[in-house]
């Protein structure tokens, strides 16, 4: 099909997609539709044209159809190092974990912060790395309470 965008026109072949026949029926605004699936999906990816440092190179010279109703067998680098393991699907982590490793973060990211406020204003002050390392937050590694309440991260930011 001959198409036209902005001047250019091109020749566009759509991928012919075969469907599977079902016996399932449904209706859409009064009517019956037969639902049908299709056997192959298309994944289509796009074709670039691209230049890096003067060399011309494509992203995906052509398209390919994934067939997901086969089962394909990957090798995997495990299974030329060793072929009798099996591989242990990870744990979910808890509620507790995911709300401890969040608040660690969080406390890293303004203890952070907090440490480069503490250089730039030494370097504005005059002081040395070696005298403002005497602060107890960075001996220690604590982050004051009242620091933590006030600075944090603008509502605005979100929105």
């Amino acid at each position: 099909m001959k198409l036209t965008y902005r001047g250019v026109s091109y020749d566009y072949n759509p991928p012919a997609v075969e469907f599977s026949h079902s016996d399932t029926v449904g209706k859409y605004r009064g009517l019956d539709v037969r639902f049908r699936n299709p056997k192959k999906v298309p994944v289509l990816q796009p074709t670039l044209d691209l230049f890096y440092r003067g060399a011309a190179y494509q992203t995906n010279p052509s398209t390919t159809v994934v067939d997901h109703t086969e089962e394909r067998t990957v090798a995997s680098v495990g299974a030329a190092v060793a072929s009798d393991s099996k591989l242990v699907p990870a744990a979910a982590a808890s509620t507790e974990d995911r709300a401890r490793s969040l608040m660690m973060g969080h406390h890293r990211l303004i203890k952070q912060r907090q440490q480069v406020m503490l250089s730039r204003l030494a370097a504005e002050v005059g002081l040395t790395a070696a005298d403002a390392s005497h602060y107890w937050n960075h001996i220690q590694g604590k982050v004051h309470p009242g620091f933590s309440a006030t600075y944090d991260r603008s509502h605005v930011a979100l929105s």
